[in-house]
């Protein structure tokens, strides 16, 4: 499957509605510049930085992720809510360039920043002491079953701060699948677990400052990279765009039944 070559405007065209709505993602490219990618760059080791130093396991109550560089110094492999807690990545998050991708849920779309995870930066590196490298088949609806409630359509918009050819490993995604009933959420793949290649999946391969949206119902991995050290490293930036109640986490939130489960499969 071809991906399209669209480009994010103040409103998303009648071509670009309709893509999503049948595939359940779309990629825009080159919505941040090279100086605003390094700036998130910076921002993001900056908060590494104060997070290694105070020796922080977790934010909100969920976990970060660390691991450990071929040099054998520690880093982050994932920051859950980082725009909580960097006022430069909250200031671009906020940016009205995301504004039309409301469009895609509805008029009460709001940012998470303080809920389910937040603004999350991944650091997929692929070496020894990586904690997290790959992640198997999963919807993001499983997050509202373990809520007692029914997957409801979140937008996971992910802003790339790396080239992420298809030799880096990166997102596959299931096209059409975010409109399958509740038997397909539940059991089409072993959540997790399950990190084999399907023959109908699709690469979402990018550049530096290119935008990808997957409706969070929608099933996907993470592959491993087939490159490993530094030139297997890619960061990404993923904002979660939903509707329905608010419920804000705090630092006293116990982490959720299936981040305690991931780290079986990180």
């Amino acid at each position: 499957m071809e991906i399209p070559e669209f480009r994010l405007g103040k409103e998303l065209t009648p071509e670009q509605l309709a893509f999503f709505d049948a595939h359940g993602f779309i990629r825009f490219r080159a919505v941040a510049n090279p100086a605003e990618v390094a700036e998130l760059i910076d921002a993001t080791a900056e908060l590494e930085a104060r997070f290694i130093a105070e020796e922080r396991q977790s934010v909100l109550g969920i976990p970060l992720k660390y691991g450990r560089s071929e040099d054998d110094k520690p880093f982050i492999n994932r920051f859950a809510f980082s725009s909580h807690y960097s006022e430069r990545i909250k200031t671009f998050v906020n940016d009205a360039r995301f504004e039309p991708i409301r469009s895609l849920v509805g008029d009460d779309c709001r940012l998470a920043e303080v809920e389910k995870d937040g603004v999350v930066i991944n650091n997929f590196l692929n070496t020894p002491g990586s904690a997290y490298s790959k992640l198997g088949w999963h919807t993001d609806g499983l997050r509202d079953l373990f809520y007692l409630m029914m997957p409801k359509q979140m937008l996971n918009v992910g802003l790339y701060l790396d080239d992420c050819p298809r030799e880096k490993g990166g997102v596959r995604v299931l096209p059409g699948t975010h409109k399958q009933g509740i038997f397909g959420t539940l059991f089409r793949k072993l959540y997790f677990l399950d990190n084999r290649p399907d023959r109908r999946e699709v690469a979402l391969e990018t550049r530096a400052g290119d935008l990808t949206i997957h409706d969070g119902r929608l099933w996907h991995r993470t592959a491993q990279a087939t490159l490993s050290g530094e030139e297997s490293r890619r960061r990404t930036m993923y904002m979660a765009f939903v509707d329905g109640p608010f419920i804000p986490r705090e630092e006293s939130t116990r982490p959720p039944f299936y981040h305690r489960f991931q780290k079986l499969v990180g």
